[in-house]
């Protein structure tokens, strides 16, 4: 085998593996359960929470979801949307504390929703569609803990919180509640969803953070082509070398 095409499959090689890193990191690093948006202003009102599901086992498919909604700074006014195959239940929890609002004194809110009957096939997602009336003035941030349990009985846990700047192994998704009148997130207000049906942009082979696993795998075939250029110039090179010493 000539010199060239050695230097060539190697850096071929380095290429690929580069890549496939990148992409793998990106992967495991984006199947988590997430809220979208990632933060709202305080108090906002009139507003849809989007749990996203993916499926991260290769040979059982999600078929329960549960999500727990915090009750000391309760979300007020909860909806579900129907969604196609899944049947929702939704609990109330007696506050501790009732909450004043200008419609009055709520002394219940919803405390936790589980979906059931549908499927979430594996390397495919899904979005479970919630409205609210209100969120809270006095957090600044939620936490709504999920449990996700698939075909094979296996149950993952979405509860940990992060923790000294690390994120953990099984974080639970985490709702930003920023300053009043500003622009960060989705605002005060978010029209509800003009359809319940899964559609490709609910139910799709894409993890919840597509924009960085693209990043990253843009930037691995990047690194693997500037290897392989380095490659075939030293290669050129060296016989260019060769042919003037002879």
């Amino acid at each position: 085998m000539s010199r060239t095409r050695i230097a060539l499959r190697r850096a071929g090689t380095v290429t690929a593996l580069t890549a496939a890193g990148l992409l793998t990191a990106a992967g495991i690093a984006s199947a988590h359960v997430t809220v979208h948006p990632e933060s709202y202003a305080k108090g906002a009102t009139d507003g849809v929470l989007t749990f996203r599901v993916p499926n991260e086992e290769d040979n059982a498919g999600t078929t329960k979801v549960q999500v727990f909604l915090p009750t000391d700074h309760p979300v007020l006014g909860v909806l579900v949307s129907p969604q196609d195959g899944w049947t929702a239940k939704v609990t109330n929890t007696k506050l501790k504390t009732p909450v004043k609002t200008d419609d009055g004194t709520i002394t219940d809110a919803v405390s936790e929703i589980t979906w059931t009957g549908g499927k979430i096939d594996p390397g495919h997602y899904e979005d479970f569609n919630v409205a609210f009336g209100q969120l809270p003035e006095d957090a600044d941030q939620l936490t709504f803990k999920t449990l996700q349990t698939y075909s094979d009985g296996k149950t993952v846990r979405w509860i940990e919180e992060a923790s000294g700047g690390e994120e953990p192994e099984n974080p639970a998704p985490v709702l930003k509640l920023t300053a009043k009148g500003t622009d960060e997130g989705a605002g005060s207000t978010t029209p509800l969803p003009t359809s319940s049906k899964t559609s490709a942009g609910t139910k799709a082979t894409a993890s919840s953070s597509d924009s960085t696993a693209r990043g990253l795998g843009v930037a691995g075939l990047i690194v693997g082509v500037l290897g392989l250029a380095a490659a075939v110039f030293a290669v050129l090179r060296s016989r260019a070398t060769g042919s003037r010493a002879e």
